[in-house]
């Protein structure tokens, strides 16, 4: 492992996607330079709108399975440790490198790396085209793969998550902490490292069928005219069995793979984290059919136009090398 390849998986991993962008992660090269060391970054937390952190330990694992395919670019195996030292609460994962053995075929993981620069949350309306059911049982295994179950929602079931995600909307509206605290996250004008730019904003539905987040407030500041988006979004759920942090962190591993997998067919993907972020709405999230679990995400996907790009901190802020 040389510091350009560090900085090769530190900045794969950066452009995982985060709440409002905030990019909570470090990296650092261990001690024997041979493995990677991804800590949670607490000064970059959102604590209002994630009081627990579990939004910030899902931007993690979204951040590990970046530089999972990123390793698999280079033709190399990843091991990976989880939670690894109960005294340092910080470090969220050990990732250590070996050389496949000769004659092995790369990864399949190895054919997502460039899914990783295109990936970009897409708040545009998307058209009425169904996502195939073949498309749907490959990200399916795909979240199964990381320990999350993901669930494609019909019709009563988006109307319901869709009628509790507006409601955390207007929850959030009223809560001038939380308005407070988003708005600080939206760069309007000066460029800057993180945060979320005005053209990434998107527009709100002018139909009020798809409850968008309004990052600037209620009214919305700064961002376009509102637009028709299509009567009944795609969504998707993920849950887990268990609500700590190791599922936090394998619920942001699935969300990455799946959102991988879309990019790479087309797909684009937004999330809508409003009803998670109250305790009441997201424990309605739950399906009563389904017995126990929790959901932990919800993602829009469709087809439509690609979201634009948001800034990332450069690798010399968030790498650290012996």
């Amino acid at each position: 492992m040389t510091p350009d390849r560090f900085a090769f998986l530190a900045a794969a991993g950066g452009a995982a996607p985060s709440l409002h962008n905030s990019q909570p992660w470090r990296f650092r090269a261990s001690d024997d330079g041979l493995g990677l060391l991804v800590y949670r970054d607490p000064s970059r937390a959102i604590p209002v709108t994630d009081p627990m952190g579990r939004a910030l330990h899902v931007s993690i694992g979204a951040a590990l399975l970046n530089v999972r395919v990123a390793a698999a670019s280079l033709g190399l195996e990843t091991r990976l440790r989880l939670l690894p030292d109960p005294g340092q609460p910080d470090l969220i994962a050990a990732l250590g490198f070996d050389q496949p053995l000769p004659g092995s075929r790369p990864g399949s993981d190895a054919e997502l790396y460039p899914a990783i620069a295109a990936r970009h949350s897409s708040r545009q309306p998307f058209t009425n085209r169904d996502v195939p059911e073949r498309l749907v049982g490959e990200l399916m295994v795909a979240a199964d793969q990381e320990g999350a179950v993901l669930t494609m929602l019909e019709e009563s079931e988006t109307r319901r998550v869709l009628a509790l995600t507006a409601d955390a909307e207007r929850r959030t509206a009223a809560d001038v902490a939380r308005e407070a605290e988003t708005r600080s996250w939206v760069r309007l004008e000066a460029p800057a490292a993180d945060g979320i730019p005005a053209e990434a904003l998107g527009p709100l539905d002018r139909d009020a069928r798809v409850p968008m987040r309004s990052f600037t407030g209620h009214p919305p500041v700064g961002v376009p005219a509102s637009a028709r988006f299509e009567p009944l979004p795609q969504l998707a759920t993920f849950t887990t069995a268990h609500d700590d942090h190791s599922a936090w962190v394998r619920t942001g591993m699935a969300l990455e793979r799946v959102w991988l997998i879309a990019t790479v067919n087309d797909l684009r993907g937004s999330v809508l984290h409003q009803a998670v972020e109250w305790p009441d709405t997201r424990w309605q999230l739950r399906d009563p059919e389904t017995g126990p679990g929790y959901v932990q995400i919800i993602l829009r996907l469709g087809y439509g136009p690609p979201g634009a790009a948001s800034p990332r901190r450069p690798v010399t802020d968030i790498l650290q090398l012996p």
